[in-house]
């Protein structure tokens, strides 16, 4: 072995290493493409993507060139040419021109990536119909890319262009636009070329106008312009007659602009600077039924709301409204009433945390009405029990009343005189009841507001099958639990349970996704689950006061939609005082800044 000394040591398995290299893409993978027509190479970590890729209907397959028989389901021969690639959530800083050895291909996913450019190749994928290429860092587009004849769906969101080209205008087959989320300070007039469009997002650039040409857009169900610099919108924009959702929160509008679109359902005009609502403008959405108008500057509601006679949600909370026109319970449809965050005066605070049906009762009340016919001026007659049903209130204002007379039980003889009237609204409050009336099923079919406060009742029984029900008052009763058969009750959009004996956050409650207003006031609360409460997305207003709450989690600063919560009178430490006075907002804020991260 002497002659070996002052050598190197033989590496003796030289021969069979492999250099080390890119990741590949497993061969099972490829050959089911070959098959399927389909590749998803989604979050594998790829730099680029692999040549072999490329070339999946161009180079003969391994197992071609191998001696061996194949079954029905393996002949390499009948491949498909591949029709969807999928490359989103990786790491590719460019494309390969190799991209045109796919032109079969239909839907190309790049999104999510680091691509700054992108090969002029791609104009010839002329079968292309969905192309995503939002959250990368592209600056520009190749122009290539608007000869695709066939493309459908464009999204480019999360991006850093800063200019669209006029030639935008050719892809003529275009369904769906997004490019929200960029640099853009103008569009192309070409733009409103886009016939078959449907569905466009400009939201979250710097456009501080809009092109005229948006008014040839006449198939456009959806525009969003949130989020931009806008002081004003063309009254071409009236021209969009398929126009349904219109998205303009975060501008710089001073006015409600004048858009009677024929089929404007929704319009969002939340934080702007609006200050006045004229009449005209009000009177051109003929059937409009969301108006947001939260956020801005609006302190006087004028008459003519009451001409939305389609409406269903309005929304004017956190504006300087001081009076709210009787004339708004006027409106048929109108479910949703949010003025959280207004100087309202003239309406007791209690009325306002009780919900849009209680409220409106309070301004129909306020409407001056016409004198009763001669055949309605004898509107009661005497009941046994010496209480009175006023036939009035039930023919036309729908309401069933039994107030205050510390009853046990309600009459027989006032759900007869109900029947077949449509009652909407009940109100059994101020009596002695330690049972839900079993006849109250009787009006299930119409019955949206029930009122059971101040009476005893311990359980709930036979509320879960009022599947209309949209307002439900049990505060000041004896209850500790509600049951689980109330999630039927799906409609359910304001509950009211202070002043009971709750110890914990009612379990059923969790599940009821309608919520939008939950107060539970009053009661001897230990905590609540903020993981399950912030999967009530509609919940705005939640009233925890005067409990015996020791802490309050972090993560319920994730409920981002409340927009009132109560905390007050419950013995936790933090957070302190000064916080919890400074509002909703303030807390939530807080609240996030604590949890771990």
């Amino acid at each position: 072995m002497s002659h070996l000394k002052g050598k190197k040591p033989v590496d003796s398995l030289r021969g069979f290493r492999v250099p080390i290299s890119e990741p590949t893409i497993p061969y099972g993978v490829l050959k089911a493409a070959r098959s399927s027509g389909q590749l998803n190479l989604s979050g594998r970590g790829l730099t680029e993507v692999p040549t072999n890729v490329f070339r999946l209907n161009v180079d003969t397959p391994e197992e071609a060139k191998q001696n061996v028989s194949f079954g029905a389901s393996e002949r390499w021969w009948e491949q498909t040419d591949l029709t969807k690639l999928l490359l989103s959530s990786n790491q590719l800083t460019s494309l390969s021109e190799d991209i045109r050895l796919l032109p079969a291909l239909t839907t190309l996913d790049l999104h999510d990536n680091r691509l700054r450019t992108l090969p002029s190749a791609l104009g010839q994928l002329q079968e292309l119909q969905q192309l995503r290429l939002s959250h990368n860092q592209l600056t520009s587009l190749p122009l290539e890319v608007f000869s695709l004849k066939s493309l459908r769906s464009l999204t480019l969101q999360q991006n850093q262009l800063e200019v669209l080209p006029e030639e935008l205008g050719q892809l003529e087959a275009l369904t769906e636009l997004d490019v929200s989320s960029n640099h853009l300070e103008e569009l192309p007039s070409s733009l409103g070329g886009l016939c078959c469009l449907q569905k466009l997002n400009l939201s979250r650039n710097k456009l501080a106008c809009l092109p005229r040409s948006l008014a040839q857009l006449t198939n456009v169900k959806l525009l969003d312009c949130s989020d931009n610099m806008l002081s004003d919108i063309p009254p071409s924009l009236a021209q969009m007659l398929a126009l349904e959702q219109l998205y303009l929160r975060h501008n710089k509008l001073h006015f409600l602009p004048q858009l009677p679109a024929p089929a404007l359902q929704e319009l969002y005009l939340g934080n702007n600077q609006i200050e006045m609502l004229e009449a005209e403008h009000l009177a051109s959405l003929c059937v409009i039924s969301l108006l947001e108008l939260r956020d801005n500057k609006i302190t006087v509601l004028p008459e003519q709301m009451s001409t939305l006679t389609t409406l269903t949600r309005l929304d004017l909370t956190n504006n300087d409204i001081g009076i709210l026109p009787a004339s708004l319970s006027l409106l048929p449809n109108l479910s949703t009433l949010l003025l959280e965050g207004n100087p309202l005066r003239g309406i007791r605070r209690e009325v306002l945390t009780k919900g849009t049906n209680e409220l409106l009762k309070f301004l129909r009340g306020r409407v001056k009405e016409e004198p009763d016919s001669a055949e309605d001026k004898q509107t009661a007659m005497t009941l046994p029990s010496q209480a009175a049903i006023n036939l009035h209130n039930i023919k036309t204002l729908k309401t069933l009343v039994y107030r205050d007379n510390k009853a046990d039980r309600v009459p027989d003889e006032l759900f007869e005189a109900a029947k077949g009237h449509g009652v909407t609204s009940v109100d059994f409050g101020k009596n002695q009841l330690t049972a839900v009336p079993h006849r109250l099923a009787e009006l299930r079919a119409t019955l949206a507001d029930l009122n059971l406060s101040f009476n005893r009742l311990t359980c709930c029984d036979h509320i879960p099958g009022l599947q209309q029900l949209v307002h439900l008052d049990l505060s000041n009763n004896l209850l500790s639990d509600l049951p689980a058969e109330l999630k039927t009750v799906a409609k359910l959009h304001s509950i009211v349970l202070s002043f009971n004996k709750f110890k914990s956050f009612p379990e059923v409650l969790y599940q009821m996704v309608s919520l939008e207003t939950v107060l539970l006031a009053n009661n001897q609360l230990g905590g609540v689950d903020p993981s399950r409460l912030v999967q009530l997305v509609r919940l705005s207003t939640l009233d925890l006061s005067n409990n015996d709450l020791l802490n309050v989690p972090p993560e319920l600063g994730l409920c981002t939609g409340l927009r009132c919560l109560s905390l007050g009178g419950n013995p936790f430490r933090t957070p302190r005082a000064a916080i919890v006075a400074k509002g909703t907002d303030a807390v939530l804020e807080y609240l996030r800044s604590r949890i771990p991260t």
